[in-house]
């Protein structure tokens, strides 16, 4: 009777778990806010706030309606910018190119909004020149192994920017031969592991990554049991790769499994601090 009754209950719980990871969890959309203090920032540019959205994964799930209030969250925290780091799509399924650039172009940020590709976007029957197509009729810019640099008055921030590693189309080499010796410098990787080698560089003092999902489903004790490559090192939240912070967005989109648990999807806000002494 008492085994019939635990078997019952833990039936229960694991039908309770199942629903809220499908139906729940992945509705709330977390504003994750931190701040990151970067080597080089000119004090002109002390309190920048950049919007970290990525892995939206636009799909049957994730519709215009899905997106349009991301988006409406994302310009409700009034970001100075916007970064996107890939995977707008899912591989092997169809998506409304229309409305998904209709959305992004809501997008609103004073200095603009930057975007990256990423693996799914590669891979996509449609290929990325669709996914690039539809990012600049949004206004949005890619940077493919690209740099673009900000100013304030005399005072310069670098956002630069890498396409898929996993396609091997990263070209770190040619973004570091555009990217000037001096001032603070942000690098857009869709997968978070490059780290290893975008830290070795010394040139970066914060990476923007997603990629992983955070692993969607981390049990406790446990972590995250499935995690993809490249996404394995830091899957999820801000890490210290040698001199340069990393911060892997748990993503907003789900891929395979609609599921998260223990792992909501988020916006991330990163208020740029000066380092102790400039460095």
């Amino acid at each position: 009777m008492i085994r019939s009754l635990l078997a019952v209950t833990a039936g229960a719980a694991s039908l309770a778990a199942l629903a809220y990871a499908r139906y729940v969890e992945p509705e709330i959309v977390a504003l994750t806010r931190l701040r990151v203090a970067l080597p080089r920032l000119d004090p002109a540019f002390a309190g920048y706030r950049i919007a970290h959205l990525t892995d939206i994964h636009f799909n049957g799930w994730m519709d215009a309606d899905r997106l349009n209030a991301i988006v409406d969250q994302a310009n409700a925290a009034r970001p100075d910018l916007i970064a996107l780091t890939g995977d707008f799509v899912t591989v092997r399924r169809p998506y409304d190119c229309e409305a998904l650039s209709a959305a992004l172009a809501r997008l609103d940020a004073p200095d603009g909004v930057f975007a990256v590709l990423g693996n799914h976007d590669h891979r996509h029957a449609s290929g990325p020149a669709g996914i690039r197509r539809l990012l600049r009729e949004a206004g949005v810019r890619e940077l493919r192994n690209d740099v673009v640099t900000l100013r304030r008055g005399m005072a310069r921030l670098h956002i630069a920017g890498v396409d898929d590693l996993i396609f091997h189309q990263t070209r770190l080499d040619r973004v570091l031969a555009q990217l000037p010796d001096d001032s603070a410098a942000v690098l857009l990787a869709h997968e978070p592991d490059l780290a290893d080698l975008s830290a070795r560089s010394g040139r970066f003092g914060l990476q923007l990554s997603g990629h992983s999902h955070g692993g969607q489903i981390r049990l406790p004790l446990l972590g995250a049991p499935l995690l993809p490559n490249h996404g394995t090192r830091y899957p999820a939240g801000l890490y210290q790769v040698g001199g340069m912070a990393l911060y892997t967005n748990r993503g907003l989109g789900v891929g395979g499994l609609r599921l998260r648990f223990n792992c909501p999807p988020e916006i991330a806000l990163i208020t740029l601090n000066t380092a102790p002494n400039g460095q």
